[in-house]
């Protein structure tokens, strides 16, 4: 199939991109920069702000398309907690603008990536942005026949993942020989390899199953951030220590994501998946190569 994925050469983007390449589908990438990705394939790649309704009309006109993911969002919590105008203009309103030009381009299927936060009541303005965003898919569904899907993903990691990741900075910390961890170490996640959420988000195109649904896609083995850090001590020989701050840290959620809400989602969980153990000795061993190149290249 023809399918564009905006937001494309960001850290989940690049991964689903090289999934739908793996599976022999034509893909353009409209992001803001061109991204560097390990496939071997030719990469059509087309420049594009999504809070820019004419362009983003223009690349779904002129690309043939059957299939849009958007992955293209502000997405460091953090940053959306303090910006709240920037994060609804690019998170909805960008949206939005997808929307409509897949709408007057009768685009067969919209994959919307949410996020587990989208349930939640502690996510301040990130959460209603991808909350606002999930109604809009929903009512253009029910109005203008769009077929979708939306994926509420969770805590992510693996391949392609900078600086607003979490895991990345636990791991980029501790190769320092240095974790600190605002909250109390009891806090629990369910880490998904991005390789996984990366089949299961391309597997949603392939069935008529699929279409207009909402699922969370999230890891198979729950963890409580102390017993993390311990398995990433281990893994580095005892070579670790580990400060917590004890902060109620604004805008995470401590055990569940989940606060009541009207709309119920299904869950997405990889089979076969990606050991926790096995994939954080794959993210610290590209971790501190890129340490290495660092070094290297400043002195």
């Amino acid at each position: 199939m023809n399918v564009i994925v905006f937001g494309g050469s960001g850290f989940l983007g690049k991964n689903v991109v090289e999934e739908l390449m793996n599976k022999g589908h034509n893909v353009i990438i409209a992001d803001l920069k061109e991204p560097k990705i390990t496939c071997n394939h030719n990469i059509h790649f087309l420049e594009c702000n999504i809070t820019n309704l004419e362009r983003v009309k223009q690349i779904i006109s002129s690309s043939n398309g059957e299939v849009v993911y958007n992955f293209a969002a502000l997405a460091d919590l953090d940053r959306a907690i303090i910006n709240p105008k920037d994060t609804m203009q690019i998170n909805v309103v960008g949206n939005l603008n997808v929307l409509e030009a897949c709408r007057e381009n009768k685009i067969k299927h919209f994959i919307y990536a949410s996020s587990v936060y989208a349930c939640s009541d502690k996510a301040s303005f990130y959460g209603i942005s991808k909350l606002t965003s999930e109604s809009l898919v929903e009512e253009y569904q029910k109005k203008y026949g769009l077929n979708y899907t939306v994926l509420r993903y969770g805590s992510l990691y693996g391949p392609y993942a900078d600086k607003t990741n979490g895991m990345y900075c636990f791991l980029e910390e501790a190769l320092k020989g240095k974790i600190i961890h605002n909250g109390t170490g009891k806090e629990v996640r369910e880490y998904i390899h991005a390789k996984d959420a990366s089949r299961l988000s391309v597997n949603v195109i392939m069935e008529e199953k699929f279409k207009n649904q909402t699922y969370v896609l999230t890891g198979v083995e729950p963890i409580c951030q102390s017993d993390l850090f311990r398995m990433i001590k281990e893994i580095l020989g005892g070579n670790l220590e580990v400060e917590f701050k004890d902060i109620d840290y604004e805008g995470h959620y401590k055990y569940t994501p989940y606060a009541f809400r009207p709309t119920v989602a299904s869950k997405l969980s990889p089979n076969p998946y990606v050991d926790l153990g096995q994939g954080i000795v794959e993210c610290l061993e590209t971790i501190s190569n890129q340490q290495v190149q660092s070094k290297n290249k400043f002195e």
